[in-house]
């Protein structure tokens, strides 16, 4: 029985305004002060979604930095680089260059929920390049940064996405797609 579960692939990720969802130096503290819900902004419904974790290695070092504690802790985490000899592999994180095309299809099967593709922006490009990507959810964040990291890098292939539902959560935007 080795059927694909009905995993999707979502990515759910802020960005600005101007397109950005990180400044220069990776920096996402611009986030920290915007108003939303009061609450979490529905960020504890999604993740509760998720059975599987997927991020490039520039994105995971940046959240080593937001906490002491990994902030993905019990659910299998996936960091693609392409050195992983350099890691080691720790018991929430396997690095892996595995192709895409391999890799992620194997990670629905094995997955508990649908995979979070975390970010960042090559990442998004990568997996919209294979075709991988079938949800995005994308909180719009009222500022303009001016400068960045962008969602969608030069040379992401042209798409349409399908709008799905519209959800604000105070000055926040939450845009759900279908790829």
């Amino acid at each position: 029985m080795n059927k694909e579960k009905d995993n999707k692939v979502v990515l759910y990720i802020a960005m600005s305004l101007d397109g950005y969802i990180a400044l220069p130096d990776d920096s996402v503290e611009w986030l920290n002060d915007v108003k939303g819900d009061g609450g979490d902004n529905g960020y504890a419904d999604f993740y509760s979604t998720i059975g599987t974790v997927i991020m490039g290695r520039i994105t995971y070092d940046v959240i080593l930095k937001l906490s002491d504690d990994f902030l993905y802790a019990g659910k299998p985490c996936y960091v693609t680089t392409r050195t992983p000899e350099q890691y080691q592999n720790e018991p929430n994180v396997t690095y892996t260059n595995e192709a895409l095309t391999d890799l992620v299809p194997r990670l629905k099967i094995q997955s508990e929920g649908a995979v979070w593709l975390v970010g960042g922006g090559q990442m998004v490009q990568a997996f919209m390049q294979e075709g991988l990507m079938e949800e995005a959810i994308i909180a719009i964040i009222p500022k303009v940064l001016g400068q960045g990291i962008p969602l969608f890098p030069n040379g992401t292939p042209p798409s349409t996405f399908e709008l799905r539902q519209v959800e604000q959560r105070g000055d926040i935007v939450l845009l759900h797609y279908k790829v």
